[in-house]
């Protein structure tokens, strides 16, 4: 018999909706049911890709035994942490509180009222029973001492991450950044790559930080290490070889083994950090990892509605990266005579070079193109060529079982992915990552909005899940970068509306934060702002980042009065871990070297914006056209073209090409050195 997830449109609750435990989707009827049964609650959090929530799954929740105890003892209640990530923050708080550690499945033991007592990730299936039965006899024999052990684990849920308010300081400085990048680039990994770290995550916006820091200090150290991070994240396992996109991390040091699953939030920030790279310095890898990307997210995750899904799993046939993998005799018999080449090019060997037997996942060597230069190709014969083999590869590869499609739409993440075709329109110049961009972004303005209001998701016939604050943050950012690529002030007109509406609904004056869930939704145990910034930055941080960007677009003292004072609050704890702020990290870098503001009029407004992009400036926003409506155009824009570089409320004197324009730039950035 089905339990009550049956009815979900989670894929991911969807899944446990035949397990012999009573799930029940979050909810009022869960809620009240652990009241007025006076049960403890067991909040069971995870995602449909996540490998070991399957495993967790397939060893405890499907066992009758285990399931009979979470039955009689508890109201056991299942969360898709991406579909509610505001009950995720809080139990991941929790449990990070409790253990040290954190990550999914993740399983929080709680209060009849929701107040946690214990918690932890993953459990092998006998410690899951023992704990289980454990605290239920102490529910039922000293419940004093759960009692108060929840009303101080509250507490520290509610002050965790609370700020307090700080004066302004007179001007951040140089001496500002040095403090956060010294100890932070101490951690670099000189031989693999990234961070003297495993497992290693790709961490696209600490890696946008040290691009933008290098060019901007001169850094070449640094910058070069940036570029060898990336050209090792392309050449390995983390990168699917022959389908294009990025899995979310790598188990090992070497970027080699996957955690395979794919993650729609990943792919979009990684296209936008290798168009800017390549952007900085052209490289042909670079260039092909944004084209692969892009045509995988567009063959394998675009919906017929316009919009994203979220996720494939890691898992095909209930084996982890089964999908993914080759033997050598596959590679023999899939290319014939272009096998030696090509099992010499991805690593290939009869052995396997992972942990099952003959089992091998594609990695490049940092020289493999001396392969194919030793085997008398040319450049643009090899580029054929290569797409050739990957091609008759993703074939054989498709006639497998494929892994599980998260069919979930998330306005943040498709956000994401605008963000990124954009940025890949504006490095390429190509016309149809811009035609992805503005279909995706009107797939959120009309799937992903209910009269003018944001939400967090499609609405589906259960429940209409409002928009968090990262859904506003993100889309504010990608209707931005939508306007800097067109000149299209509609879209900033767009950001414009749902910024105010974020300030209306997420901030609080008095204690100066946003919030990530708006006034008047749920109340859960704690509202919490969310500072540090992730893997995907933090909504604060882009919050903060786009009040500023509109404040200079809309010349609004009001949107960066609040940022001024948001930043100045979160400031002294970026250099204490520059890598979980590096998204403040960027703006810290705005506030230290300016913001070049380049303003282009006239007929040729279009085409200058498409020479100006040719160069890499890493702190700048580009605007322009015939006629504007923005305080800094309104006055300066016609049909006669001009080019002007303002900062600081300042503009110069018009310019009459973009080789003068980036003069400027250039006499501004040495005198900033």
């Amino acid at each position: 018999m089905a339990n009550k997830l049956q009815n979900e449109n989670s894929p991911y609750l969807k899944q446990h909706a035949h397990n012999p435990v009573d799930w029940m989707p979050w909810g009022a009827e869960a809620l009240e049911k652990a009241v007025k049964e006076n049960k403890l609650i067991l909040v069971s959090i995870g995602y449909s890709a996540c490998h070991w929530c399957h495993v967790m799954e397939r060893e405890s929740f499907e066992n009758p035994a285990i399931a009979e105890t979470m039955n009689k003892f508890f109201v056991s209640i299942k969360v898709d942490r991406e579909e509610r990530p505001d009950i995720d923050q809080i139990y991941m708080i929790a449990v990070q509180l409790m253990t040290n550690a954190g990550g999914w499945p993740l399983n929080c033991i709680c209060l009849p009222d929701g107040r946690p007592i214990y918690g932890g990730t993953y459990f092998r299936p006998h410690d899951w029973q023992q704990i289980l039965l454990q605290i239920a006899k102490m529910w039922e024999e000293t419940p004093d001492i759960a009692l108060d052990y929840a009303e101080r684990l509250t507490q520290g849920i509610q002050q965790a991450e609370r700020l307090p308010i700080t004066a302004l300081p007179e001007q951040y400085n140089a001496a500002d950044i040095h403090d956060v990048v010294k100890p932070w680039k101490a951690q670099f990994d000189s031989i693999d790559g990234g961070y003297r770290r495993e497992p290693k995550f790709p961490l696209p916006n600490n890696w946008l930080f040290f691009l933008r820091y290098a060019v901007l200090t001169q850094d070449d150290a640094v910058l070069d290490h940036v570029h060898f991070t990336l050209h090792k994240i392309a050449h390995g396992g983390i990168y699917d070889q022959v389908g294009g996109g990025f899995a979310r991390y790598a188990v090992d040091g070497q970027w080699h083994i996957p955690h395979f699953e794919k993650m729609l939030y990943d792919n979009g920030q990684l296209i936008s950090l290798y168009a800017e790279a390549y952007q900085q310095r052209a490289s042909s890898t670079y260039k092909r990892i944004v084209e692969e990307t892009i045509t995988w997210a567009e063959r394998e995750m675009l919906a017929e509605n316009g919009g994203f899904y979220a996720a494939l799993d890691a898992d095909s046939e209930g084996v982890e990266g089964k999908f993914y993998t080759f033997t050598e005799q596959e590679i023999h018999d899939i290319l014939g005579p272009d096998a030696p080449l090509f099992i010499a090019y991805f690593n290939v060997t009869e052995r396997g070079n992972w942990e099952d037997e003959e089992t091998n996942v594609l990695h490049c060597d940092m020289d493999a193109d001396t392969l194919w230069r030793e085997a008398g190709f040319s450049d643009e014969e090899w580029v054929n060529y290569l797409q050739e083999i990957k091609t008759k590869l993703l074939h054989y590869r498709a006639q497998r079982v494929r892994p599980g499609l998260d069919h979930k739409q998330l306005t943040s993440w498709n956000a994401l992915f605008v963000k990124g075709l954009t940025d890949a329109y504006r490095v390429f110049d190509q016309d149809h990552y811009l035609h992805l961009a503005m279909q995706t972004a009107a797939f959120i303005q009309t799937e992903c909005m209910s009269n003018g209001v944001l939400l967090h998701q499609p609405a589906d016939a259960n429940r209409q899940i409002p928009g968090f604050l990262d859904d506003y943050a993100f889309t504010i950012e990608s209707f931005i970068a939508l306007y800097e690529a067109t000149f299209d002030e509609t879209w900033i007109g767009n950001a414009e509306d749902l910024m105010n509406r974020a300030i209306r609904g997420f901030y609080d004056e008095e204690n100066s934060t946003f919030y990530y869930a708006g006034h008047g939704t749920e109340q859960l145990i704690a509202r919490k702002s969310e500072i540090m910034d992730n893997v995907i930055p933090a909504s604060s941080s882009m919050i903060v980042r786009m009040l500023y960007r509109l404040g200079e677009l809309l010349d609004n003292d009001r949107y960066t009065g609040i940022a001024e004072q948001i930043f100045a609050n979160v400031f002294p704890h970026i250099k204490q871990y520059g890598s979980a702020y590096s998204n403040w990290a960027i703006q810290l870098l705005e506030h230290v070297y300016g913001v070049n503001e380049i303003a282009l009029t006239g007929a040729d407004a279009e085409t200058w914006r498409k020479d100006v992009d040719k160069t890499y400036i890493p702190n700048k926003i580009t605007m322009g056209g015939t006629k504007s409506n923005l305080p800094l155009l309104k006055d300066k824009a016609g049909m006669e073209s001009k080019a002007y570089l303002c900062r600081n409320k300042t503009c110069s004197l018009p310019q009459d090409s973009v080789a003068a324009l980036l003069q400027l730039v250039n006499d501004n950035r040495d005198s900033s050195q």
